[in-house]
Parts: structure tokens; C-alpha cells; sequence
């Protein structure tokens, strides 16, 4: 037997040891508790094993505040507000937590669904992707500030006429974008419009009544 034979023979006998006794029972229980421990915290977290394999040169990025507040300076529908807030706050936590304006929703908050639009400077904004922090000196509107009962916008009207809502949960956001819409160069066609409120989900599937509901007003205008 040459000695390429022979460590050949050697390599496959190590590896034996680490599968004798192990049953398909057995793989799986260690499969399990392996992501039992991970769920658990019990393994090193990605955090971590980044920390680890940090250069000696690099200085790690600690996203942690202390507790440290920022003031802020926030135009919200023409009332100018000063605030101290956490620097990572975003504009829709901003918006219902700290000013009581809950007419904007949350929903994915992740910026996918649209029912957190506002207009910041007259341009729709996903206000769940947007911290608060970045917005002195402009001009933020809610859903309270386009328009109120006695007083509607013209499409609130024009929702409300042709039943563009069902659970009205993404209705404010909608409207929003809707208004902002009319300001946009975009064409007149139907497909045009559901294009460019592609952004706003309504998961009641009033699409066809929003259309309508924008097609109106851009008419009247």
C-alpha cells in the first residue's frame, strides 16, 4: 500500500468517529436544538461575531443614545412645535406620540403600504422612513391639516362621494397622496392614476372608487 494510499485511509478513518451512533433520531434532536439555542439567544448573535472580526483600526458604530434628547423645531399644518426627542424617532412616531396627530396610521411601517403618507413641503412622504429630526424648517401636513368636517378638501369630498374606503385604516394616507397627486406630472388616464397611487395599499380593494374619487376632482380642476 503506497503512502498516498495510506493517508487517504488515515483521513477517513478521523472522520468515522464523528458519525458512529449517529441515528437519524439522533441528527435531528441536535438539528433542533441547535436552532433551540438560537432562538434563545444562547449562540453568539450577528452583532457580535461582526464585533469580533473587527479591524484593530475600525471603530465599531454604537448606535445606543444614553437617553440623549435632541430639541427640535417642526412646522406641522402651520403651528410651529418645539420638542425634545430621541434622534431616531421617525416623523410618524413624531406625529402621534408626541402631537396627538394619530390621523396618519401606521401600518407596515416599513414604508410599503402608504398609509403613513404626508406632504413635506407639498411633496408626499412615507413618513414611517423619515425621521423627525430632519424636517426643521419645513413645511409638514397631516390629514388633519388638509381638511375638517364643515371644511372638507375637495377630495375628501369626492372619497366620501364615490366610497373610496371601506375600513377607512388606509384612507388618510390615500387622501394624502391623492392630493399631492393633483401637483404631479402625471397624465390623465385611469392607468396613469392607479400608476402613480401604486405606493397606497388598500387591502379592502376599493381601487376602482379611488380612481374615480381623484378623476373627479382632477376634472374640477
Amino acid at each position: 500500500m503506497n503512502n498516498k494510499h495510506q493517508k487517504s485511509d488515515r483521513s477517513e478513518d478521523d472522520a468515522v468517529p464523528a458519525l458512529e451512533g449517529l441515528t437519524r433520531r439522533s441528527f435531528l434532536s441536535r438539528v433542533g436544538a441547535t436552532g433551540v439555542a438560537i432562538g434563545a439567544g444562547q449562540l453568539p448573535s450577528l452583532a457580535h461575531a461582526e464585533s469580533d472580526n473587527t479591524n484593530q483600526g475600525d471603530t465599531p458604530t454604537d448606535v445606543a443614545t444614553d437617553g440623549a434628547k435632541v430639541h427640535v423645531r417642526l412646522n406641522v399644518n402651520k403651528t410651529n412645535y418645539e420638542l425634545d426627542i430621541d434622534p431616531r424617532t421617525t416623523l410618524l412616531d413624531c406625529l402621534r406620540e408626541h402631537l396627538q396627530l394619530t390621523g396618519t396610521k401606521k401600518g407596515c411601517d416599513h414604508g410599503q403600504c402608504g398609509a403613513c403618507t404626508v406632504h413635506v413641503d407639498g411633496k408626499r412622504v412615507n413618513s414611517c422612513l423619515s425621521l423627525a429630526a430632519t424636517h426643521e424648517g419645513e413645511a409638514i401636513t397631516t390629514i388633519e391639516g388638509i381638511g375638517q368636517p364643515g371644511a372638507l378638501h375637495p377630495m375628501q369630498a369626492a372619497f366620501l362621494e364615490h366610497d373610496g374606503f371601506q375600513c377607512g385604516y388606509c384612507t388618510s394616507g390615500q387622501i394624502m397622496s391623492a392630493v399631492a397627486l393633483l401637483n404631479e406630472p402625471y397624465g390623465h388616464s385611469d392607468e396613469e392614476v392607479k400608476e402613480a397611487m401604486s405606493g397606497n395599499i388598500c387591502r379592502c380593494g376599493a381601487y376602482s372608487n379611488i380612481v374615480s374619487a381623484i378623476q373627479q376632482v382632477r376634472r374640477k380642476d
